[in-house]
């Protein structure tokens, strides 16, 4: 296993014969790879694909590993975990926009499939636990016998002396 800035797979050999399989694994250094706050950690992607000669191209299965993190949605504290998205992409000579990715000098780069595969599986909103309930709010005295709580943020003190006409 190698760590690289892409993983460029030449396909010459493949693409002799429909159905010639090679399988892939290999570590490439994803930078910024980040959905929100959540992000991959050390920018580095474990790929487990299988490279398949098809009509008209290559297919490429099998997934992509992540190590992230995030603060939790609710308290803020770092929260972590590992993310293994499926990865099924098509290579063509002449590619679909938005929906084949390219073969270049019978060559195939798979570092942009295996972002978007990861950056899709990053949690959007992650928790520390289910039952987190985030920090406890600061409470404010409402004027109500027995709410014998503290007083809120101090900065807003000066508020309290404020009177309307109405009152």
């Amino acid at each position: 296993m190698t760590t690289a800035d892409s993983l460029i797979i030449d396909v010459v050999a493949l693409r002799r014969r429909v159905g010639t399989r090679r399988p892939v694994t290999d570590r490439v250094l994803i930078v910024g790879a980040s959905v929100g706050d959540s992000l991959v950690v050390g920018s580095a992607v474990d790929a487990e694909v299988v490279v398949e000669s098809v009509h008209g191209g290559v297919s490429v299965s099998g997934t992509a590993s992540a190590d992230w993190s995030a603060p939790c949605r609710r308290c803020l504290a770092p929260v972590t975990g590992r993310i293994r998205a499926q990865v099924s992409e098509v290579f063509e000579d002449a590619p679909t926009e938005g929906e084949t990715w390219p073969i270049v000098d019978e060559r195939i780069d798979l570092t942009p499939a295996l972002r978007e595969a990861v950056i899709l599986a990053l949690p959007l909103a992650p928790l520390c636990r289910e039952s987190c309930r985030g920090p406890e709010p600061d409470r404010f005295p409402t004027g109500l016998p027995g709410d014998e709580h503290t007083a809120g943020d101090p900065r807003w003190a000066a508020l309290d002396q404020l009177r309307f006409d109405d009152d």
